[in-house]
């Protein structure tokens, strides 16, 4: 992302966040906060959603959220009492927290930063207590730092969201962040989603995903980092985290797909895989 520039993925995410409250029943993802944010913003159009492709993106942002957020209050109920979104974009948790000891530090570009702060605004939506915006411009400044200007206590375990974020990376930034959640606590864990590889993928699903890849370069943020399962193993490792799991579209709609009657549900081999490594 360029820095000075709100992120336009950020909205992309937002909107298929929105549309699927109102178009999927039941909601991997309950988000009343999800179409009032977006205001004036908020459109689409139905024909286009209907499409199977619109359909799996929707699916796959609604599940990467719930499985963060689950994985959050599996840490919550161990005791962790500071979440960290990572590129939080539009996201919403901080307004549907239930957690009434958890602290939220949300870190983003300045420039998303203030775009959200213009869309809260317009929505009159007041920042709830124990939200801390975390401007952290990641070019000039380690997350280390940024955190502890924002009041993080890095002598306490920490969950981390780190959603939509990974695939825009250089391999430098993602073993750097990996490496300062690593030194955390026991207790802190991160989730996160990845771009997979094109060399695990059939011909067929490899053309779609360099359609896809050449979209978001238009868009002026590309592609730059994609693992194979046994690469990211490897990277978590070198990293020093103990424990560790991935799950593919198989696992994620016997979790969250199973048993519906619209049929969605994420494709094979899908449009990214998720993992959370714990300290």
């Amino acid at each position: 992302m360029e820095t000075g520039r709100a992120s336009k993925t950020a909205l992309r995410v937002a909107l298929r966040r929105a549309v699927h409250q109102v178009l999927d029943r039941p909601c991997v993802l309950d988000d009343p906060i999800a179409v009032p944010l977006l205001g004036s913003q908020f459109a689409f159009d139905p024909l286009r959603e209907r499409s199977p492709i619109v359909r799996a993106y929707r699916a796959f942002m609604a599940a990467r959220s719930r499985y963060a957020e689950d994985r959050l209050a599996e840490c919550v109920a161990q005791g962790v009492t500071q979440y960290v979104v990572l590129g939080a974009g539009l996201d919403t948790f901080a307004w549907r927290n239930p957690f009434q000891q958890l602290l939220i530090f949300e870190v983003d570009f300045p420039a998303t930063q203030e775009w959200k702060r213009a869309l809260l605004s317009e929505a009159a939506m007041v920042q709830p207590a124990g939200l801390t915006f975390a401007p952290l411009d990641f070019e000039h400044r380690a997350l280390a730092e940024g955190l502890a200007d924002a009041g993080f206590d890095a002598g306490r375990p920490a969950f981390f969201g780190w959603l939509g974020v990974v695939p825009y990376l250089t391999l430098e930034a993602f073993r750097a962040t990996l490496e300062t959640i690593a030194k955390l606590p026991a207790g802190t864990a991160v989730s996160f989603d990845y771009g997979i590889s094109p060399q695990s993928m059939s011909v067929l699903h490899r053309l779609a995903f360099h359609a896809l890849a050449r979209r978001v370069a238009a868009a002026g943020e590309p592609f730059r980092l994609l693992f194979t399962r046994e690469e990211l193993d490897a990277e978590l490792a070198r990293a020093g985290f103990r424990r560790y799991e991935q799950l593919d579209s198989a696992a994620l709609n016997e979790l969250y797909f199973s048993g519906r009657s619209d049929g969605l549900k994420l494709p094979s081999p899908g449009l990214g895989r998720l993992a959370t490594a714990w300290v």
